[in-house]
């Protein structure tokens, strides 16, 4: 160990590598017996790998909006990971590194969090419990099985799927076996080199603040993945979750259908969906079915793979992930695509326009035909009604469309938006669970829909929709996450309803924008990687505090709003989390948010334009105009970025 320790610090002597960079390998070769670990970094440094090495360890992994997410299979390989693997597109053993997804960061995590729980969540005597689930990536189910074995060990009781499941089974499992926490295996739409470990709580939704912050806490506290077991009987059991709770969460999706009169009517209407190599399949598919949809799948999509070897990306926001989709739609003349990222949280969507070809919407406009048609219907069959309907909610980000905003005032609604992060509105939820009377809270979680319905309207707020740009879509709270499968029923009815009117989805948007307005969204990010990358997002974004532009694309600066200052509330006077966000608004009616991503190495870019009052003469040239406003606006951010990173 004192050779390697003299190599690294002359390495940092010669600025090759950072001081925390050395202080993070030594840690972890301190707290680990592991020779995988050794091995790897004695390889990386014998090569001189240094930016490698600064990568992998210049800090720990720490909660963000999505919790623990990083490389699970490094930009170099090493020998000892690569193991019997070598050549193959996944090693033996994951990426070594403390800013890494491996056994080492997996194991702390979870002992952090069984220590959290045990202390404050477990006074009332009771074994605490987590449920758990993973995805289709490398190493999920080996992280998913060591999970439960340290927690098992360590006192929990554990739920564990038996095989790969969604992220949003995951949420409504937790619920469901009234499991104190909940962790999911998943990068969502991440890479295929990426992986991640979400942390829930027991109300079904991801850890906030001041959990988030405690459990971090707990796990710094933990200074070697080594543990010492329980004694046997002191240890928690290990129960396999499979398709008895697969059918009791497909009942609870059906309920999100508002009209079944409206999809008997449209039997004709076809669907091509693709879980595209991940989770979505297990659920939707089979869900879609057996409410009357015809669905096709893809079959060389259907197939786990954690390579994602048909897409450059497996985010169904993108049109190349959804082509293989939208060429069978075309030969099977169908009228929808339906994809899925690997974790079934997020769903996109493409669909056969006027024109008849096949169009994709944006995450704004999928949200906001969700919207439009539960508000409309639930007014229609009078759930909601003038002496009620101010108790109906719909939840969204800061950085989601203002479309949904207008469309709950103007239809009487109560409209909350929150930080970005689906968390949030999952804290929502909660909050508004609480607020009913005790004894109803009690059986709150097996009360069928329409009782927590009637109850929420009555006591407290009822949850119309919730959603946020970025794919992510909800419609009722037994889920506390964003849910693609229930995503993928509800606008299978939106879709079945503008059909059995005689219109298309694009007509139908077109509708919505002449009576509430026309908006017009882009988004946009810059990407910049490891340490380097990094310290170049955090100056970044602090720059744009220390030094507000007064005049952005010729327009000038009327409001800047910095969310790390904090004290800014909420439509309810919640006062909202500090969080590196700046929201610029312009003279023109234009509006720009920016803010570095929780889960990947970016900065992100979210603009806004809208004008409030269009006809069908106009609609055409408006949307022409606001795009090409958007599109200047994004060129000068761009150029500005550089200027302000050098």
């Amino acid at each position: 160990m004192s050779d390697l320790r003299e190599t690294l610090e002359h390495a940092v002597q010669e600025d090759q590598l950072l001081a925390s960079t050395v202080a993070n390998i030594l840690h972890l070769l301190s707290g680990s017996n592991n020779p995988v670990y050794r091995a790897a970094i004695d390889e990386l440094v014998e090569n001189e790998a240094w930016a490698e090495l600064n990568d992998r360890f210049f800090k720990a992994l720490a909660f963000g909006t999505g919790g623990l997410r990083g490389r699970t299979i490094g930009k170099i390989v090493t020998r000892a990971e690569a193991g019997s693997q070598a050549g193959g597109i996944c090693p033996a053993f994951p990426c070594v590194g403390t800013n890494a997804m491996n056994f080492y960061n997996i194991n702390r995590a979870t002992q952090g969090l069984v220590n959290y729980i045990k202390e404050h969540l477990a006074k009332n005597g009771l074994r605490p419990s987590i449920a758990i689930a993973h995805d289709t990536r490398f190493f999920s189910r080996q992280f998913g099985e060591l999970t439960a074995k340290v927690a098992t060990e360590s006192g929990c009781d554990v739920f564990l799927f038996e095989s790969a499941r969604s992220t949003p089974e995951l949420s409504f499992a937790v619920r469901h076996t009234n499991s104190t926490a909940g962790i999911v295996i998943t990068a969502s739409h991440n890479p295929p080199h990426d992986n991640g470990y979400k942390v829930y709580f027991a109300d079904g939704a991801q850890i906030v603040e001041p959990h988030a912050g405690a459990i971090i806490d707990q796990v710094n506290k933990v200074a070697s993945e080594v543990y010492e077991p329980l004694p046997k009987s002191q240890q928690g059991k290990l129960v396999s979750l499979g398709s008895e709770l697969d059918d009791v969460y497909k009942a609870r999706l059906r309920t999100l259908v508002l009209r079944p009169d409206v999809i008997v009517s449209q039997k004709e209407l076809k669907i091509v969906f693709t879980p595209i190599h991940g989770t979505g399949a297990i659920i939707s598919v089979p869900a879609l079915r057996e409410l009357g949809f015809q669905v096709l799948t893809v079959p060389e999509q259907d197939k786990p793979d954690g390579s994602f070897q048909t897409v450059k990306s497996p985010n169904p926001e993108s049109a190349e992930a959804l082509a293989m989709a939208i060429a069978l739609a075309e030969t099977e003349k169908a009228d929808l695509v339906i994809g899925t990222d690997p974790d079934s949280d997020r769903m996109g969507v493409a669909c056969r326009d006027q024109s008849g070809r096949m169009q994709l919407l944006t995450g704004n406009q999928i949200g906001s035909l969700l919207a439009y048609y539960r508000t409309k219907t639930f007014k229609g069959q009078g759930v909601l009604n003038d002496g009620n309907k101010a108790r109906g909610v719909i939840l969204k980000t800061l950085v989601t469309t203002d479309l949904q905003k207008t469309i709950a005032e103007r239809e009487g609604l109560h409209c909350v938006e929150t930080l970005t992060g689906f968390k949030y509105i999952g804290a929502k939820l909660e909050k508004y669970e609480a607020a009913l009377p005790a004894e109803i809270r009690k059986a709150y979680r097996a009360l069928p829909e329409q009782e927590t319905r009637s109850a929420r309207l009555k006591h407290s707020y009822f949850y119309v929709f919730g959603g946020e740009e970025s794919y992510g879509y909800s419609g009722a709270d037994f889920v506390r996450d964003k849910d693609a499968n229930g995503a993928a029923i509800m606008f299978a009815e939106v879709a079945a309803y503008a059909r059995s009117n005689g219109m298309t989805l694009d007509q139908l948007l077109d509708r919505i924008y002449l009576e509430y307005g026309y908006y017009q969204e882009k988004s946009g990010s810059l990407a910049f990687e490891g340490a380097e990358g990094a310290d170049k997002i955090r100056r970044l974004a602090d720059s744009y505090n220390a030094y507000p532009p007064s005049e952005i694309d010729n327009s000038k600066v009327v409001a800047v709003k910095d969310f790390a200052a904090g004290e800014i509330p909420d439509a309810e006077g919640d006062i909202l989390p500090r969080e590196k966000m700046t929201i610029f608004e312009l003279a023109d009616a234009r509006r720009i948010a920016v803010r570095p991503s929780g889960t990947e190495s970016k900065i992100k870019f979210y603009l806004f334009a809208k004008n409030s009052s269009v006809s069908k003469d106009s609609l055409v040239e408006t949307r022409a105009s606001l795009a090409a406003a958007l599109d200047s606006l994004w060129a000068w951010l761009q150029e500005d970025a550089k200027n302000r990173v050098g």
